[in-house]
């Protein structure tokens, strides 16, 4: 699968970036330098991490979300234009989830930016818009939550911590990414199959949650 294509790409520079200190530097997102002819790091600095938890973390959770979101776009649009949306989903979201960052950070020459989870936000977000009462959580922590609901907390919270300016995590990176996600999904959908996910979104969370009161009332 695309999926693990992605993840093997990155897995592998990542590791030979951590000890190539001239790869990381030519990679790593760094405003003040990305024009220029270098516009290339909205790009490169998604195959780079900080370290192995950050590379774990992201290439996991991509794994466990970007598979079903591949197939959903192949059995929708088949083989080749399935692979071609996927891909353009998850490079698109690249630099426009890092694009608020570079706004702020531009004339900043010491900042720094790198990791995959702008794009891994908008293939999470685009999960939850397909499977809106699928349970998700966090790994290790024993909270289970409806998928919509999930994606809502997350949010907020990050919204939270991008005003607290919580140094080392990206957060603006993390909700633009999954909100192009949705938009991305939403857009596709109906411009070349006339699926409204709008539409079937709010009727699987309103179906399903009736149901699932029924059954817990019984």
């Amino acid at each position: 699968m695309i999926t693990f294509l992605i993840i093997g790409i990155t897995v592998l520079i990542s590791i030979a970036a951590f000890s190539n200190y001239s790869l990381m530097d030519k990679f790593i997102f760094r405003p003040a330098e990305s024009g220029s002819g270098r516009w290339y790091r909205f790009f490169t600095y998604g195959v780079l991490h900080a370290d192995y938890t950050h590379l774990i973390f992201n290439m996991f959770t991509l794994y466990f979300f970007g598979g079903d979101i591949e197939r959903t776009f192949k059995t929708t649009f088949g083989e080749q234009a399935g692979v071609f949306f996927y891909l353009l989903l998850y490079v698109t979201a690249l630099p426009i989830s890092i694009f608020p960052t570079y706004l702020k950070q531009k004339s900043n020459t010491n900042y720094r930016g790198l990791g995959a989870s702008g794009a891994v936000s908008a293939i999470i977000f685009a999960y939850i818009l397909i499977n809106p009462m699928n349970f998700m959580g966090i790994l290790f922590i024993p909270v289970w939550l409806p998928a919509f609901l999930f994606g809502t907390i997350f949010l907020l919270i990050s919204v939270s911590l991008d005003k607290k300016q919580s140094k080392g995590i990206n957060h603006s990176a993390h909700i633009t990414g999954g909100l192009y996600g949705v938009v991305f999904m939403v857009t596709v959908f109906i411009a070349f199959a006339n699926i409204n996910l709008i539409s079937e979104f709010a009727d699987k969370v309103k179906i399903d949650s009736i149901y699932d009161l029924i059954r817990i009332g019984y």
